[in-house]
């Protein structure tokens, strides 16, 4: 028999986070794009000219985001992984970029990217290394973060390989200030937590405090599988990273693989939707040049986007699951409430969640005004409390819905309990 398991108040959602890491940026989660789970480690530039990593990669996807409106929806950071450089330092022990590559060098791809309006991100690392097997910054913190500076980048990808565990959090915390003392504005993207975890419950306050966002969970791959490993562990994390998200720093899942190989649309559409109430990066790994226009509207769906970049700044929680569909919420600014329904099936046709068994559904009194936006964008007018309203969504596909109450107050919001004694349902399990 399906019973509560426990009690998640809104009040929890809204509460204070700790101090933000104090640079003055991902005030809202990050947008743009990475080039790794697309183009991995490719350097063979004689045979395959077109998807090697090298400033024509990268020039070439900046030309797009700004033709193809990606930076009109929001998308601004051109970002570099692994495999940029040099495998020696120059003779002042500066990192460099591979010459035959990246001709120009970093400087001159970050002039490019900056003359189309957009930022440029590179990729390092705390150890020895890279993943890669690239020089890493270990000893060279304060002489890497000059050189990024030098060159005009706006966004460091930390990485952890070739590191002791116990000497990470030291290593993230010295580059980081190392960073803030050349008083550019770099935003620090770090894989502390992701490297502790095996060990043990890292410090998110510590994380918070020195990161801007942090990836906490294995790499994305561009598979079904993949994307839904990645829910599964934040569901299983969520009371532990959620507390810490919010303007300045974010928990970063990895990713957007959309546009690529491994997922149907309708997970396409769970992965852009899931990201934005989990108020994620919106990285994507794609290529642009080459990507197809039902991708292409998706991630540029200016109501999806909106839920991800909402002012309110608070991450979601997966709150309820009910007959194999899994229950997402999110608090919006203006007493507003996002809701993401997955129906986790993977066979047969669309099936139909009762919007009576959401937890925040509760919000909807006396009336509210519900917005679908996937999989069709739909007014579905107003609702009561008792509405018999029933959502149909596809297997493996998520449908996410915004709820706007006619009558707010602020207090009844804040104190509102997601799990309710209205709820009788035996097979929803209120989270």
């Amino acid at each position: 028999m399906c019973t509560a398991v426990f009690v998640l108040t809104l009040g929890v959602l809204i509460s204070p986070v700790a101090q933000a890491l104090d640079n003055g940026l991902a005030l809202k989660p990050s947008m743009g794009w990475l080039h790794w789970e697309r183009f991995m480690c490719n350097i063979d530039c004689d045979t395959d000219p077109n998807n090697c990593i090298s400033e024509r990669l990268y020039m070439q996807m900046a030309d797009v985001m700004v033709k193809e409106g990606w930076k009109e929806a929001g998308y601004e950071y051109v970002c570099i992984d692994d495999c940029w450089p040099s495998h020696q330092r120059d003779a002042q022990g500066r990192l460099q970029a591979d010459p035959k590559r990246f001709p120009g060098g970093i400087k001159k791809l970050a002039d490019y990217v900056h003359s189309k309006g957009l930022k440029l991100g590179i990729y390092g690392d705390v150890g020895t290394n890279t993943c890669a097997g690239y020089p890493g910054s270990m000893g060279y913190y304060e002489t890497d973060a000059q050189t990024f500076v030098d060159w005009g980048v706006d966004l460091l990808k930390f990485d952890g390989c070739y590191m002791n565990w116990t000497l990470l959090g030291e290593g993230y915390m010295k580059m980081s200030r190392a960073l803030n003392r050349t008083g550019r504005s770099i935003l620090y993207s770090c894989e502390w937590p992701l490297y502790e975890w095996p060990f043990h419950q890292p410090n998110y306050t510590a994380i918070r405090e020195t990161c801007n966002h942090w990836r906490n969970f294995a790499d994305v791959y561009d598979s079904w599988n993949s994307v839904k490993s990645i829910l599964s562990w934040v569901s299983s994390h969520q009371d532990i990273i959620v507390p810490s998200a919010g303007p300045g720093g974010w928990n970063d899942p990895d990713m957007l693989v959309i546009g690529n190989f491994g997922l149907s649309h309708a997970q396409q559409e769970s992965q852009m939707a899931l990201w934005a109430i989990m108020a994620a990066p919106l990285l994507m790994s794609n290529d642009l040049r080459d990507i197809c226009p039902r991708s292409k509207e998706l991630l540029q769906n200016r109501h999806i986007i909106a839920i991800s970049q909402d002012p309110l700044g608070k991450q979601g929680y997966h709150t309820a699951k009910v007959n194999s569909f899994e229950v997402w919420e999110r608090p919006l600014s203006k007493g507003r409430l996002a809701i993401a329904v997955l129906n986790k099936q993977e066979i047969g046709g669309p099936r139909g969640l009762p919007i009576s068994t959401v937890p925040g559904w509760k919000i909807c009194g006396p009336q509210c005004n519900i917005i679908q936006i996937l999989p069709q964008y739909k007014d579905m007018g107003i609702q009561t409390l008792d509405s018999k309203l029933v959502v149909a969504v596809n297997p493996s596909g998520t449908a996410l819905l915004t709820v706007t109450p006619i009558t707010y107050h602020l207090n009844t919001y804040k104190n509102m309990k997601w799990q309710d004694s209205s709820i009788k349902d035996k097979d929803v399990i209120v989270l």
